[in-house]
């Protein structure tokens, strides 16, 4: 009984870890992708978000730390991607100004927002230009 027991255990094993579905813990960002990232983020997003992903009260939302960006990766891709109009609510601040869509590459929107995840006590979730052109 212990030899079928201990076999179902390395059988178990082996199935969960040759899993073809990587998550995002899996993934591991590259330097040159955070460095890519930090790079788009001074450009693009800061005089938004601040240097410290802290946001404007009352006008741009935080990235630090916040709840609505470590909720959904596929949002977080689709609002850079598309851009919003309605009003969001992070870390139960409401926020209303408009983000307008951003012309970046796949590459380029799977960097700054796997820099960001990275940054500030965020999820450090991992995106990648394939996920990124699924939502475009």
């Amino acid at each position: 009984m212990k030899k079928y027991i201990a076999g179902m255990a390395v059988a178990a094993f082996m199935l969960f870890s040759f899993s073809s579905v990587p998550t995002y813990q899996d993934i591991k960002a590259s330097p040159e992708q955070a460095n890519n990232g930090k790079s788009i983020y001074n450009k693009v997003c800061m005089a938004c978000h601040q240097m410290n992903g802290a946001g404007i009260t009352g006008a741009f939302p935080p990235l630090a730390k916040s709840d609505y960006l470590n909720a959904d990766v596929n949002r977080a891709i689709k609002q850079i991607l598309n851009g919003s109009n309605g009003p969001i609510t992070v870390n139960g601040k409401k926020y209303t100004t408009p983000m307008p869509k951003q012309e970046l590459s796949d590459q380029q929107v799977a960097d700054v927002l796997t820099y960001v995840y990275a940054s500030w006590g965020n999820n450090k979730s991992v995106v990648t230009p394939d996920m990124v052109k699924k939502l475009r």
